[in-house]
């Protein structure tokens, strides 16, 4: 059956088309955030950049991607349509007359649908993961640092042995298929996700424990809605079947976290060790506030610059993990779209077809510059506050 192409400005008319919701929820945020951006604090500030601007636009472009994935792919990304198979960017499907925009694969399925829904799973895991892993190192920095003494020095002595463990490795042994057969994802799962619920219920205690009225209504959404999503995530057992994460991607996350945790610590402890000799953590000592409240109200506010700073680059380091091990064939099941694994499939035959290992390669540089840019400008702003 003979295969029809259009031509590259067609392609280029294609693919902008395609992104036509991205495009629209762009300017509509864009346009308010221009408007307002002088009451938009910390993210407001970032429009007064280039980079700033330049980061927030690529990081809002891939988000709006994947919230729109189901209307911006014209194909399912895991549907083979055997005619298409290896076809070059441009060909029309003629059955559907279709357009297969960037191509197909080696298994006949639409390279641009599946870079689209790719991003779901990169926007789902990553910046996910991340805030997990803040909250660890955060529930067990400041502590840390506050103390000093014993806390110090146990939890010193964890985070660096973790550390100490190359990452590569380490990712390697928690996310082979073996280890779903045991207990160990389960349980870091059911620990670390502890750490949320833990957090903000110190937080909200440490604040408002001398007006019941506040308090109880948000200790009671903390425990209603961590341990919605807690069932959810460790046992999937929410009622309500909207919270669910797929064993592959279980293992994956978890392993994010535990590798992430201890660096976020180290950075939270030091910040800390520096900011409880200010003036202002002596006067809240003082006024006799406990050891808690000056460090989640007094200390930890005045560290959120650097910590801002390094989420985003850790959400970049960790896209390029999840990449990582997608190449290598770990942890996301084979058939799955996301960049790591499409970009594998694609180079075992670069010899002979170029075009399917450009898209994913390219959309995972451009978010991960985008994170980089972004963490720049940030960067600059905390430096002025």
């Amino acid at each position: 059956m003979q295969i029809e192409y259009i031509g590259a400005v067609g392609i280029i008319l294609g693919v902008l088309a395609r992104f036509w919701p991205v495009w629209l929820a762009l300017a509509v945020v864009l346009g308010t955030s221009f408007t307002y951006k002088k009451k938009l604090g910390l993210y407001g500030q970032l429009f007064d950049s280039g980079v700033g601007i330049a980061g927030v636009i690529i990081c809002l472009f891939w988000l709006f991607t994947a919230i729109f994935a189901s209307h911006v792919a014209p194909f399912d990304p895991l549907g083979q349509l055997p005619v298409m198979k290896d076809a070059l960017p441009g060909a029309v499907e003629p059955a559907s007359k279709g357009v297969y925009l960037f191509g197909g694969d080696k298994l006949a399925r639409d390279i641009f649908s599946r870079m689209v829904f790719g991003s779901q799973i990169v926007l789902i895991i990553a910046p996910a993961a991340t805030g997990f892993a803040l909250m660890v190192g955060i529930t067990l920095g400041l502590p840390a640092g506050y103390y000093g003494g014993k806390i110090d020095t146990v939890l010193s002595f964890l985070a660096n042995l973790v550390l100490a463990f190359p990452v590569i490795l380490l990712f390697y042994l928690l996310v082979t298929p073996g280890i779903m057969d045991t207990p160990i994802p389960y349980a870091m799962a059911g620990l670390f996700f502890l750490f949320p619920i833990i957090f903000f219920c110190v937080l909200f205690w440490t604040r408002y424990k001398k007006r019941p009225d506040r308090l109880y209504v948000l200790m009671g959404l903390t425990l209603l809605i961590g341990g919605w999503v807690y069932l959810g995530l460790v046992f999937d057992a929410d009622p309500l079947k909207i919270v669910h994460i797929d064993p592959n991607q279980l293992n994956i996350f978890v392993a994010v976290v535990f590798a992430s945790s201890p660096g976020v610590f180290r950075i939270v402890r030091g910040l800390t060790m520096d900011i409880k000799t200010r003036d202002y953590v002596a006067a809240a000592q003082t006024r006799g506030e406990t050891p808690w409240y000056i460090m989640l109200w007094e200390i930890l506010p005045n560290a959120r610059g650097p910590l801002i700073v390094d989420a985003c680059l850790r959400i970049g380091y960790t896209t390029i993990l999840l990449g990582t091990l997608g190449y290598f064939g770990l942890g996301l099941a084979p058939e799955s779209p996301d960049w790591g694994t499409a970009i594998k499939d694609a180079s075992r035959l670069l010899r002979s077809f170029i075009h399917p290992a450009l898209p994913p390669t390219i959309a995972l540089m451009s978010f991960v510059l985008g994170l980089n840019l972004l963490a720049d400008a940030l960067r600059e702003q905390s430096m002025k506050d």
